[in-house]
C-alpha cells in the first residue's frame, strides 16, 4: 500500500517541471525552447494528478478527495487509462527541463544588495510553528487598526522585512531564492506611496519570504521562518501573497503554511477557505499574457461563439465539452494540447483541434465567450489570458472566489455557470443580448489592463483594498473600481453623500464674478446682502490691469466680504473651489444681475436645500436637436421646456467647483477659457452627468434685462455669442460621449404665490413678475 509520501514522489517522477520548482520562477520554461510558459508546470501537475488517482484506486489508498466532482462510476475508467497516461508522462520526462534561475544581483531593497550577501538564519528543529490559519478572523477581530493611526493622506504604511536566508539544522536552505514574480511584487510595494522604511510607523508587514508557489516551499520550515519575524505577533497585520496554493494529492484552496492571524492574498480561494472581508482573492498571474503582443480587438461578434483552450482538464469536463462541440458545430471550438509539434516550438504557445494548430493566446481573440474551468486548483492563469483577449470568461468552477471580487463587479465582465448546468451553457449564453455582450467584452479587457496585466497591478490593487478597509471614508468608489476611464463620464453616479435637507443655519456663499463694472457690482452686492440666509460674499476680481476699489468705497454689509484677485481673466475662475467657501451652498451670480429680489434669492436657496444635488436657478434655457443640420442647437426663446439654468444666477453644491476645476473631462475647461463663453453650459453638463438629474428652475422670471449694459462690456450681446453656444453643446456632448441634459416642464414657485391672501400670510411676497 502506498502512503501520501509515495504519492508525492510519484508526482515528482511524472512531472519533471515539479523537480525544478524551487529553483525556477513561478512558471518555469517548457522543454527545449527555454521560453517562459504560462502554467506549464500547473498543466503537468494536473496530468500527474490523474496518475495518482489511478494509483489510489488500484492500491486502495484512502485520504482526502483528490478533486471535487469526482464520480465513482468513472474510477474504473482511470484504471484503464493508467498505463497510457503513465507512458505519456514518462515520454514527456525524457525532454530536458532547464531551471530558469531568477537569482539576481539585486533584490527589492533600497540597498540593492546581492541575494548571496544576505544574513543566514538557522532554524532549530524545535523552532516554534504558528497555529493554522484562523478561519474566524475578520478585520475587527484579528487586525490591529490602531497601528495604522491617523494619516492625513489616508494611506496605510507598509514595511517589508529585510531579505534573509533561512536554513535548517543541517544547513539546507528553506528556500534558496525568491522568484522573479515575488521580486517584482516587493519592488512594486517599495516604490509605492504605501512603503515605509520605519518599522515603528508600519501598519502592515510583508515578509521577504517567497510564498507565491507552495510547490517550492518546505511547509513546516517556512512556517518556522515566519514565526522568527520581529513583529510577527501571531501574524497580526502581516500580509502573505500566494498564487499557487495547496499541493498533491489534495490541492487545498489556501496556502498550507501555518500562518495564524496573517492576512492572505491568495490565488485560488474557495468559499470554504476565504475569510470574507479579511483575505484578498488575487489572480493567478499569467506571464504569457503579459509577454505576448496581443493588440486590443474591438467588441462585437467573433468567429467562434464559445471556445475552450485549457489543457489537462478532468475527463468528465472534456467529454461534456466534446458533446457541446458536436451539437453546435463550428460555433464552438474545443482545443487541447498539441502532440505533433516539431522541436523548438513552445507547446504552451500552441493549441490543437484534431490536426489544426492554433496560436495561443491569439486564438482567444477569435471567440466571444471563453470557458474557464477548474483544474486541480481552483484559480487558473487562463482567466488572465481570456480577459486580455477581450473574450468574455464563462466561469465554471463552483465555490471559486473570483479575483478582487470584494470590489470588482464580475457580472459586468463574465458569466458564472454552475457545474451541473455545463451541458446547457451554450443556450444560457445565447440568451444574453448582443449589446450586453459587447459591454462585457470591453469590461473584460479593461479588468485585465487595470488589475491583471502585471505583478505590480496585482500588488497595488491588493493594498488598495486593504487601505479602503482601514480608511473607509476615503475609499475608492464602486465606479472608480469598475468603470473604464472612457465611460466614467458617460455613467450616472451621484457623488454627493448629503443629508436629505442641509441645515438652514449654514446659509450660502455668494460668488460674484466681475471685471470692471463697479457701479453694477455694488448694486448687486447691496441687493444680495439683504437675503437672510447669506453667510459670506466673495467677489472674484477678474481684471489684471485694474485694481479693485479701495476698501472704504465698498458697500457696508452685514456679512463678511472678501475680494479675490485672479492671475488670468478666465470665466472658469468663478467655479474655482476657493478656501473662503465654507458653506455647502454656493450662489453664482453675475455683476449685472440687479433685478432679482431678496425674496427670490431666499426662495431659491430654500429650494436648493430640498435638492442639494441639483442646479437651482432662474433663467432657463433649452437644447434641441436640429434634424436638418443633424446636430444640437441652443435655444433661449420662451418655451414650456427647460434643460439648463444659467449660472449667472444659480445655486449649487460647492463640490461641483472641485469637479469643474479638477475633473472636467477632455479639454472643455480650456476651451471655455479660450473662447470666453459657455462656462455655464459646461457646469450644466457636469452636474447632469454625475447625478443623472434635471435642473430646477425657480420663480416665473424668464429673462433678465440689464439696461445699463452695452455691447462693449456684455459678452452675451456679441453677434457670435449664440452661434458659439450651439457649438458648445455639440462639442461637450462629443467629449462626454453622451447628452446628459434632461428636459423638464416644471418650475418651483412659492406656495400661495398667486393666491388671493394677505401678503403677511405669504413667506415670499416679493416674487417678481416676468
Amino acid at each position: 500500500m502506498w502512503n501520501a509520501e509515495v504519492l508525492k514522489s510519484l508526482v515528482a517522477v511524472t512531472c519533471p517541471c515539479q523537480m525544478v520548482q524551487s529553483h525556477s520562477r513561478l512558471y518555469p520554461p517548457h522543454t527545449v525552447a527555454r521560453h517562459q510558459v504560462s502554467g506549464a508546470c500547473s498543466e503537468c501537475e494536473e496530468e500527474a494528478l490523474w496518475v495518482i488517482m489511478c494509483a489510489s484506486v488500484k492500491y486502495n489508498i484512502r485520504g482526502p478527495a483528490l478533486i471535487p466532482r469526482m464520480k465513482t462510476k468513472h474510477r474504473i475508467y482511470y484504471i484503464t487509462l493508467f498505463s497510457i497516461v503513465l507512458l505519456g508522462l514518462i515520454a514527456t520526462g525524457m525532454f530536458q527541463f532547464w531551471p530558469h534561475s531568477i537569482e539576481s544581483s539585486s533584490d527589492w531593497s533600497v540597498q540593492k544588495r546581492s541575494i548571496r550577501d544576505v544574513p543566514v538564519v538557522r532554524l532549530p528543529a524545535d523552532s516554534p510553528v504558528p497555529e493554522r490559519g484562523d478561519l474566524s478572523c475578520r478585520m475587527h477581530t484579528c487586525f490591529d487598526v490602531y497601528r495604522c493611526g491617523f494619516n492625513p493622506k489616508n494611506k496605510i504604511k507598509v514595511y517589508i522585512y529585510s531579505l534573509k536566508k533561512y536554513v535548517d539544522d543541517a544547513g539546507v536552505p528553506v528556500s534558496s531564492t525568491i522568484s522573479q514574480e515575488y521580486n517584482e511584487l516587493l519592488t512594486a510595494v517599495s516604490d509605492s506611496d504605501y512603503y515605509t522604511e520605519d518599522i515603528t510607523r508600519a501598519c502592515l508587514f510583508i515578509p521577504s519570504i517567497d510564498l507565491l508557489n507552495q510547490n517550492a516551499l518546505r511547509v513546516k520550515e517556512t512556517a518556522q521562518a515566519l514565526a522568527q519575524l520581529s513583529r510577527w505577533d501571531r501574524g497580526t497585520n502581516h500580509l502573505l501573497f500566494n498564487m499557487l496554493p495547496g499541493g498533491p494529492p489534495d490541492y487545498n484552496t489556501a496556502l498550507d503554511v501555518p500562518r495564524d492571524r496573517a492576512l492572505l492574498a491568495g490565488g485560488g480561494f474557495s468559499t470554504w477557505t476565504y475569510r470574507q472581508g479579511y483575505d484578498v482573492s488575487i489572480p493567478v498571474y499569467s506571464p504569457l499574457s503579459a509577454e505576448v503582443d496581443l493588440p486590443e480587438k474591438g467588441p462585437g461578434p467573433r468567429r467562434y461563439f464559445l471556445l475552450s483552450s485549457q489543457m489537462a482538464l478532468h475527463p468528465e469536463y472534456r467529454e461534456e465539452l466534446a458533446a457541446l462541440q458536436a451539437r453546435h458545430g463550428e460555433a464552438a471550438l474545443v482545443l487541447d494540447k498539441c502532440t505533433n509539434l516539431s522541436e523548438g516550438i513552445p507547446a504552451a504557445r500552441k493549441r490543437c483541434h484534431k490536426h489544426q494548430v492554433f496560436d495561443y493566446p491569439q486564438v482567444l481573440q477569435e471567440a466571444t465567450f471563453c470557458v474557464v474551468l477548474r483544474g486541480a486548483r481552483l484559480g487558473q492563469a487562463v482567466l488572465s489570458d481570456v480577459l486580455r483577449a477581450g473574450c468574455v470568461p464563462v466561469i465554471i468552477a463552483d465555490s471559486y472566489i473570483l479575483p478582487f471580487s470584494e470590489v470588482l463587479d464580475w457580472k459586468r465582465a463574465s458569466v458564472a455557470v454552475p457545474e451541473e448546468k455545463m451541458p446547457h451553457v451554450y443556450s444560457i449564453l445565447q440568451s444574453i443580448p448582443q449589446r450586453q455582450i459587447e459591454e462585457m467584452q470591453r469590461q473584460a479587457r479593461w479588468f485585465w489592463e487595470a488589475y491583471f496585466q502585471s505583478i505590480k497591478a496585482i500588488a497595488l490593487a491588493t493594498l488598495q483594498i486593504i487601505n479602503d478597509r482601514i480608511y473607509p471614508y476615503a475609499a475608492i468608489s464602486y465606479e472608480d473600481w469598475n468603470d473604464p476611464p472612457s465611460v466614467k463620464w458617460g455613467s450616472v453616479s451621484n457623488p454627493l453623500f448629503l443629508p436629505l435637507i442641509p441645515p438652514q443655519s449654514q446659509g450660502f456663499t455668494a460668488i460674484v464674478l466681475t471685471y470692471d463694472r463697479v457701479e453694477s457690482l455694488f448694486r448687486v452686492i447691496t441687493e444680495v446682502s439683504k437675503v437672510p440666509s447669506l453667510s459670506k460674499l466673495l467677489v472674484v476680481w477678474n481684471n489684471q490691469n485694474k485694481n479693485p476699489p479701495e476698501d472704504s468705497l465698498w458697500p457696508k454689509i452685514r456679512v463678511p466680504l472678501k475680494v479675490v484677485r485672479t492671475a488670468e481673466n478666465k470665466l472658469s475662475n468663478r467655479f474655482f473651489p476657493y478656501d473662503e467657501i465654507e458653506t455647502e451652498a454656493v450662489l453664482a451670480i453675475d455683476d449685472d444681475i440687479i433685478m432679482l429680489t431678496s425674496d427670490e434669492l431666499q426662495f431659491g436657496y430654500e429650494v436648493w436645500r430640498e435638492f442639494p444635488d441639483r442646479l437651482v436657478g432662474y433663467p432657463g434655457r433649452l437644447h434641441l436637436w436640429d434634424h436638418e443640420m443633424s446636430k444640437w442647437k441652443y435655444e433661449s426663446e420662451w418655451t414650456n421646456e427647460v434643460s439648463m439654468v444659467l449660472t449667472g444666477a444659480a445655486f449649487y453644491h460647492k463640490y461641483f467647483n472641485y469637479l469643474y476645476t479638477y475633473k472636467m473631462p477632455g479639454d472643455i475647461k480650456n476651451w471655455v477659457d479660450a473662447h470666453m463663453n459657455c462656462e455655464d453650459i459646461a457646469m450644466n453638463f457636469l452636474v447632469a452627468n454625475v447625478t443623472g438629474k434635471a435642473v430646477i428652475k425657480v420663480t416665473p422670471r424668464k429673462k433678465f434685462k440689464c439696461p445699463e449694459c452695452t455691447a462693449i462690456d456684455g459678452l452675451s450681446l456679441d453677434q457670435t455669442h449664440m452661434v458659439e453656444r450651439s457649438e458648445c453643446i455639440n462639442k461637450f456632448a462629443s467629449v462626454f460621449g453622451t447628452m446628459p441634459l434632461k428636459v423638464v416642464e416644471h418650475r418651483a414657485d412659492p406656495v400661495l404665490y398667486k393666491d388671493d391672501f394677505p401678503e403677511k400670510l405669504k413667506s415670499f411676497p416679493n416674487i417678481g413678475s416676468l
